[in-house]
């Protein structure tokens, strides 16, 4: 999978830079490493990569203003990367786009790990041949289209729209929709969801599920996903 993926890395500090640039290019990774922001942007723009890395701190523009300028023109992948696992900065990436973060500092094969784990669940989404989730216990289908009310998944061309009209979903937004839809009025926890879709074979951050289903209602439906406290979310059959 590495073999060829363009990795944008954008990191003020010089050591953890070369350091992460040669990890990764060990791992056959192609990588334009970048200390600011705003040549991060110029870069993005000119090499259109695979996925993003983005530093929250770093000068120029932040990294989760450029994730939300990367967001705007793309949904290309984007793992933000933050000092501190407590921080305000991981929500503030996570609701500005980011599909992931990794805490500093970090293992070289976790970073890998994770990068690798996006690129799986992008691919899926994207249908590049991996199965969607089984059409079962759906609303009524015509095909591969689900309805939910207004709502209709195509689960094959992978498009949504709302009332007739399109949804723009990021895959990671699109990969859980699909799980929820998979399973209509069955409650999935915040665990079974992390690995699911994020594709984590272990404990991870429930703010990144959280985080999303909440850009996810924004798009789909404010009362679309359901709450179910101490146990998770579903989708309103």
């Amino acid at each position: 999978m590495a073999e060829h993926t363009h990795v944008l890395f954008v990191e003020d500090d010089d050591v953890i830079r070369e350091a992460t640039q040669l990890a990764l290019e060990r791992d056959g990774f192609v990588v334009t490493a970048m200390p600011d922001g705003l040549l991060g942007l110029d870069a993005f723009r000119a090499d259109r990569p695979d996925i993003a890395l983005l530093d929250v701190m770093v000068p120029g523009m932040d990294g989760v203003s450029l994730c939300r300028r990367i967001r705007e023109e793309s949904t290309v992948p984007v793992i933000m990367l933050s000092a501190r696992a407590d921080s305000i900065d991981v929500v503030l990436g996570l609701e500005a786009g980011a599909d992931d973060y990794v805490t500093k500092p970090f293992d070289g094969a976790v970073l890998v790990a994770r990068i690798r784990a996006v690129l799986r669940r992008f691919g899926h989404a994207s249908g590049s041949g991996t199965a969607a989730p089984a059409a079962q216990d759906q609303g009524p289908a015509d095909g591969g289209v689900l309805t939910f009310g207004d709502l209709e998944i195509d689960t094959e061309g992978m498009e949504v729209r709302r009332g007739g009209q399109p949804v723009a979903l990021t895959p990671t937004e699109m990969r859980l929709l699909l799980e929820f839809s998979s399973a209509p009025g069955t409650v999935l926890s915040r665990d079974k969801l992390l690995e699911r879709v994020w594709d984590y074979g272990w404990g991870g951050d429930t703010r990144v599920v959280d985080v999303h289903v909440q850009r996810l209602r924004t798009k789909v439906g404010q009362d679309r996903i359901e709450t179910v406290r101490g146990f998770g979310y579903k989708l309103k059959a």
